[in-house]
């Protein structure tokens, strides 16, 4: 006879559990869903260093493309960009004379395909193939890698063999070797580049 009445003595014990219960779950499904912390910006500071950088890519031949090395380089985590020292970049083509843009500053981006130089920078295309020395000097040149142009929006002046141009900007193609000067272009052509053609 006592089994009843220890059930009627449980009976308030589960019904305040169950009235618990439904209260946590009211109030876990009427809470606003939690806050994920906010992802941490990346911060504009180096976050590693390199000192005689040196990259290469490859054609499908296995030979060297371009190079791009420098005395000293410093990687930003926020846009991938690297401060270079002392840049030098070398486009190699085949059958054409090697062409080195250096300066004494530029940066470049994170997979290496615009590589920008600034302050005495220069452009040097050695002579052979049948075309003489070319050299451009700037305070800026940007050396778009996979199009193997290089190109300027800043005051140029330009010496190919005798020939000595200036003007307000340039585009050179390095796999058509045409040089396209823009704005007030002045200078003197020699014979032989206007017998020859004065794009090349």
């Amino acid at each position: 006879m006592q089994r009843p009445g220890k059930l009627a003595s449980l009976l308030p014990l589960v019904a305040v559990a169950a009235l618990a219960g439904g209260t946590y779950w009211l109030l876990q499904a009427t809470l606003p869903p939690a806050q994920q912390a906010p992802k941490q910006e990346k911060r504009h500071t180096p976050d590693y260093f390199a000192n005689d950088f040196s990259v290469s890519e490859l054609d499908a031949t296995g030979s060297t493309q371009y190079r791009l090395t420098a005395k000293s380089m410093v990687h930003y985590e926020d846009d991938e960009i690297s401060d270079l020292t002392l840049p030098a970049m070398r486009m190699f083509q085949p059958q054409k004379p090697t062409v080195t843009a250096t300066a004494q500053r530029g940066t470049v981006n994170g997979d290496v395909s615009v590589v920008d130089l600034y302050d005495d920078a220069r452009i040097l295309r050695a002579a052979g193939y049948g075309d003489p020395q070319m050299q451009a000097d700037s305070q800026h040149f940007r050396v778009l890698v996979n199009d193997d142009v290089i190109e300027t929006e800043k005051p140029v002046r330009l010496q190919r063999g005798p020939s000595v141009m200036t003007a307000d900007g340039m585009n050179y193609n390095n796999v058509t070797r045409v040089m396209k000067l823009f704005g007030n272009v002045r200078g003197a052509i020699a014979a032989t580049d206007i017998n020859g053609g004065s794009s090349k």
